[in-house]
């Protein structure tokens, strides 16, 4: 994959020589910003998704010294690629490590295969690694600007919650959190309602699309632009950016001689993990192969087969809730990465190159009757315990194996993305296996919380009524 996604108005060279990197929308009709001024607006003007004008090389010698270092340090290391020019060192390693005080386990299952756990945070989910670290981010340009701002976000699950943990009792920041009330756990939902304070969470009668379509079309209201919103989504870089560390800690805990190979099999919704994975492997690490593990709402791996793209709509309500996503937003950016333009309603406006992202990507679509037979046979074979996207993503790896036969596996580390504990999905883990999984620290007190929401219909009009009122 080219280094250089589009020209960056020729002057793409003098940015290199500058290491200043200029933000531009996948939509190609905004003008280029800043990174701080990207994670602020959150969406481009014209409705497009911000993307780096240059993604940074990381030389091979810095990337081998990530094999002693802690997960802050090499956060720190790969961030500070995108951000030198915005944040000293100093402050950033001070972020990073205030962010990343939980443990990121690395399990080797079989020889080959193993298990990225990144359900150790304060809300047990892969999206703490996100939005702690953009919650410091932005906060540390917002008391720069002294300015107030409202965080409007659209979740699927793990992400309202995350957002919550990450940004409740920041002074100047509100945050107001949609979500499809029939689609996410109560545990999920509990901790995003319990918080209150500068946390309002508002339940849409719909699915996670028609959350985010509510969210999109808020931010290109030009009526509320005294409201000063941006996002906490996926769609916003100050998202990605964080994802792409997880992606180089993985790697530096198992690469013995330092020269080998990662397929990483991904679990994917909104595609924004995907996306951070992208850009790792852009900024120079060694992986051969992304798998597209998805659930029935399996969109991207059909187009992989036909080379035609047809949004899912509605979406299918699946047991791995957070990917019931029938348009993945950041599908645009990947789109872009591949040389082609997809706009925010998934029209391809310039065909990507279709060769090229199949060499480098694997689809699979689980159904939830292989979801909870891989949840069985993983925790009886193995005795370890997976919740549904950890599964999907598993299943993701055999059915790559299968297709590709023995010699799939050669000089290969396989990683699979675990997202959530399973604690989240206790009612589900119980009627697969028998017994509850044990509450992390972490979710224990959030069980007898009272909540605190309101309910609204799809109807973008009664969203915008609430957030003038409030």
């Amino acid at each position: 994959m080219e280094s250089l996604p589009r020209e960056s108005g020729g002057q793409g060279v003098g940015f290199m020589k500058r290491n200043l990197i200029k933000y531009y929308s996948t939509n190609l009709k905004a003008p280029e910003v800043s990174f701080s001024e990207a994670l602020l607006k959150g969406l481009a003007p014209d409705g497009g998704l911000y993307m780096p004008s240059i993604i940074p090389k990381i030389d091979r010698d810095e990337i081998l010294s990530y094999r002693s270092k802690e997960y802050h340090e090499i956060a720190t290391g790969v961030l500070s690629h995108f951000l030198k020019n915005e944040i000293d060192d100093l402050t950033l390693s001070e972020l990073c490590r205030d962010a990343y005080n939980f443990d990121v386990p690395v399990e080797k299952i079989t020889g080959v295969k193993n298990i990225l756990r990144l359900d150790q945070g304060p809300t047990a989910s892969f999206k703490d690694f996100a939005a702690r670290l953009m919650a410091r981010i932005m906060y540390f340009f917002m008391s720069a600007r002294k300015c107030k701002f409202t965080i409007l976000t659209a979740t699927s699950g793990d992400t309202g919650s995350a957002v919550a943990n990450a940004f409740h009792g920041l002074e100047n920041i509100d945050v107001v959190i949609l979500f499809p009330y029939y689609e996410v756990s109560v545990m999920q939902r509990k901790q995003m309602t319990t918080l209150k304070g500068n946390i309002r969470v508002i339940a849409i009668d719909g699915k996670f699309d028609d959350c985010q379509q509510l969210v999109k079309k808020a931010f290109l209201d030009r009526s509320l632009v005294e409201i000063s919103l941006t996002s906490a989504n996926s769609i916003n870089i100050g998202r990605l950016l964080p994802q792409t560390v997880y992606y180089f800690y993985a790697w530096s805990r198992l690469a013995e001689k330092g020269n080998e190979n990662v397929v990483f099999s991904v679990p994917s919704g909104n595609f924004g993990n995907l996306m951070g994975g992208l850009m790792a492997r852009e900024m120079g690490l060694s992986v051969s192969r992304f798998i597209i593990s998805t659930n029935r709402n399996n969109e991207v791996p059909e187009y992989l087969k036909t080379g035609i793209y047809k949004i899912i709509a509605p979406s299918y309500n699946c047991i791995s809730s957070a990917m019931n996503v029938g348009h993945p937003s950041n599908l645009a950016r990947i789109i872009a990465m591949y040389g082609g333009v997809m706009n925010e309603k998934g029209i391809l406006l310039k065909a990507p190159d279709i060769e090229r992202i199949r060499k480098d990507f694997f689809g699979a679509s689980v159904t939830d009757e292989e979801t909870r037979n891989t949840i069985s046979q993983c925790y009886n074979k193995h005795g370890v315990l997976l919740e549904p996207h950890g599964a999907v993503a598993w299943r993701g790896i055999e059915a790559f194996q299968e297709q590709k036969g023995s010699g799939a596996s050669g000089n290969h580390i396989f990683i699979s993305l675990e997202t959530a504990h399973p604690a989240k999905f206790s009612d589900e883990i119980k009627g697969i296996l028998g017994f509850t999984p044990s509450l992390p620290q972490s979710l224990k007190t959030t069980t007898d919380k009272t909540e605190e929401y309101i309910k609204l219909e799809n109807d973008y009009i009664k969203l915008k009524n609430y957030l003038l009122k409030h």
